[in-house]
């Protein structure tokens, strides 16, 4: 894994926050040639959370989107409250 950060931001539309609620998901965008192995690891060095899964795509605009689902002992609105995103 490269030393440099994999996400560029996360994103925190309403349906976002509606995938952290019920689904336990962060939604994140990340830098095109980032790999699901590498945003898994990332996330959860840098977070020290479970990952479960990572789906990815590509937007419409060009730009690499991840929904990252954590496991069920970690909270993903807590984890945004903590960082002062929410």
């Amino acid at each position: 894994m490269s030393t440099q950060p994999v996400i560029v931001r996360f994103v925190l539309t309403e349906k976002a926050i509606r995938l952290a609620e019920r689904e336990n998901t962060l939604t994140v965008i990340v830098p095109r040639g980032a790999s699901k192995k590498v945003i898994k690891d990332y996330i959860e060095k840098a977070y020290k959370v479970k990952v479960v899964g990572v789906r990815t795509l590509i937007t419409m605009e060009g730009e690499k989107k991840a929904y990252v689902r954590l496991a069920g002992e970690n909270n993903a609105v807590e984890l945004l409250t903590n960082l002062g995103l929410m």
